[in-house]
Formats: C-alpha cells, structure tokens, sequence
C-alpha cells in the first residue's frame, strides 16, 4: 500500500488530489506543524533526513520532491492518464507547467511569506518603521513585478484553453494548484479572469474534494 506522509497546511495536498484522480489506493499518516514555529515536526526526518512534507514510501521505497513523486506515480499507476502523449505540443506544455510550480513560482511566494512575517515580527517601536521600509524595498525592487509577470504568463496561458496543456486536466494542473490558490488568497487574483475561472475549475473536481476530506482542513501559505 502506498502511504503518503502528510503534513497539514502544505504541499502535501497535491499528492492526495493526484491519487484521488488515479483511484489509487493510498493510507496517510498525518502530521501537524509546530504551533510556535509552523514548521514540520522532527518524526518526518525518520521518513527523509530533510523532514520535509510531501514524502511517499511505495513498496518499500522512499520518495520526496513532489514532481519527483508526481512522475513515479504516474509511471507506476498511471500509465497514459494525466499527462499528453510525448513528443507531442502538449507534453511539452505538460513539462514545462510540471517543473514552473516549484522552480519558478512558488520561491516568490515563499519569499513574500517571510517578509511579510518579518515586517509583523515582534520588536521595539523604533525597529517598526525600519522592518517595514527594508519589506516595503524588496516588494518594490524584486517581488511585485517578478509576480507579475509570472502571472500574466499564466493568465495568457489560460487564454485559448481550460487546463495548461490543453483541453484534458494533467498531472500539470495538479502541481500548479498551490501556487494558483496561494496566490489569490492574497487577493492578488484580481484582473486575472481566467486564473479565477482556473481555481474555480479545479476546486470544484470531485476528487479534489475528497482530498481535501481525506487530508484534512487546509489552510495557504500565512
């Protein structure tokens, strides 16, 4: 059997979503974050020495990295499901979509994570105004309009087609998932019609639904 090791509140949900896609059988062995720290506790470095979440273990090996682990599902449950035929226009989308989620678009985001805790950190009165101008400079100098134009990427995308390679959702969509709801639950979706119609597009998929009951209450990236 297949066991996802999952962490609440992450990346982890994607996994679920894709099993739940394939109808492959699957146990989850859940885990919750620090309350002080938010991070992932220590049990998951017995499962991989980084501790981090997603992991899978399949028949006795261990895998990490969620498009890693999105390939080795494909290979091992989903022959010719959720992905185009290779060599073809398609499958090229599908790869490009399917490493963009975690090397392009979600460093920004987690980036913008940290300044934003830094800026609300605890500290003396005086330090405020400087905490704020240093996050207020690196919005400005690097990740406003690096988000933008990764955004307005995908929204072109999304012009002339439903899902990222075309007309049939793929493994693709699944992994880009976080960073499309992370991204609007900042508000940041506005002006982008065809990433609201996206996230509406695959929240209301059935098997994305019975991840989320399968994985728990799930909140973005605060």
């Amino acid at each position: 059997m297949l066991i996802v090791h999952h962490l609440e509140n992450s990346r982890s949900q994607r996994i679920l979503w894709l099993l739940e896609e394939l109808g492959v059988p699957y146990d989850i062995k859940h885990y919750k974050r620090d309350e002080k720290t938010n991070l992932a506790p220590p049990e998951l470095k017995a499962v991989h020495p980084l501790g981090k979440s997603p992991v899978i273990e399949d028949n006795g090996k261990v895998f990490a990295e969620t498009g890693a682990m999105i390939e080795h599902i494909l290979d091992a449950y989903g022959p010719g499901k959720l992905r185009p035929q290779a060599g073809t226009p398609a499958f090229d989308k599908y790869r490009y979509w399917l490493h963009a989620a975690e090397g392009t678009y979600m460093p920004p985001l987690v980036f913008t994570l940290f300044v934003n805790r830094i800026e609300a950190a605890p500290m003396p009165f005086f330090a405020k105004p400087i905490a704020k101008k240093i996050a207020n400079s690196i919005r400005e100098g690097y990740l406003d309009h690096t988000m933008k134009a990764q955004y307005d990427f995908l929204e072109a995308a999304l012009a002339n087609s439903p899902w990222l390679a075309g007309g049939d959702i793929t493994a693709a969509d699944i992994i880009m998932s976080f960073p499309v709801e992370a991204f609007s639950s900042r508000g940041k979706s506005d002006g982008y019609p065809n990433i609201a119609a996206y996230l509406m597009r695959f929240q209301s998929r059935p098997a994305y639904r019975r991840a989320l009951e399968r994985g728990g209450p799930y909140a973005l990236l605060k």
